[in-house]
């Protein structure tokens, strides 16, 4: 029993062993064989939430649409920018290959180009529903502007997956005004 270990009681133990021989193999100069591939668990896992039945948008709005859009023009370091979009329920797609939520800086005035993304502190993704059981929800992402920023154009986009009635997943993005960083 390894109550909340992958491999039981002796996990640390074989963490131990398999990390020395890293460390022998960078500080030596050598190679570690590969080992065997780790079992695929995923299939196995339960979850204790409820399943999404469906996402949708008021009459008129698509998935993506900005809901609240970003209130000034123009920011300065240290500030930070809010933009809020019509979204669906982030377990549709975890986008493991992906991203949520992506700051893009303007180049040569034609180029979008990405700086930052929810994998970045300075990045906050924060899905919520305006009813506990609405079918309805939306994404707010908050850029706090670091201090080494280029002064430019940005913009916020945001990345999501809806769920239909009948089951069908389809992938949507939504993109805020730009705005400038001085």
């Amino acid at each position: 029993m390894g109550a909340s270990t992958l491999y039981g009681p002796h996990t640390l133990n074989a963490y131990i062993q398999e990390f020395k021989k890293l460390a022998a193999a960078l500080i030596g100069g050598g190679s570690v064989e590969p080992g065997p591939q780790p079992p695929d668990l995923l299939d196995k896992q339960i979850s204790l939430l409820t399943p999404v039945v469906l996402d949708a948008t008021p009459l008129g709005v698509n998935f993506g649409d900005v809901k609240d859009d970003i209130a000034n023009s123009t920011f300065k370091r240290g500030n930070t920018v809010s933009v809020t979009f019509w979204s669906a329920c982030p377990r549709n797609d975890l986008m493991t290959e992906g991203t949520f939520a992506l700051v893009e800086l303007l180049q040569d005035q034609k180029t979008w180009m990405p700086v930052f993304d929810d994998d970045d502190f300075c990045l906050k993704f924060k899905w919520s529903r305006p009813a506990k059981l609405s079918p309805q929800s939306y994404a707010t992402i908050d850029w706090r502007i670091p201090e080494s920023v280029v002064t430019g154009v940005y913009r916020i986009r945001h990345f999501g997956a809806s769920k239909s009635l009948f089951g069908s997943i389809r992938h949507f993005t939504g993109t805020s005004s730009a705005f400038v960083v001085e």
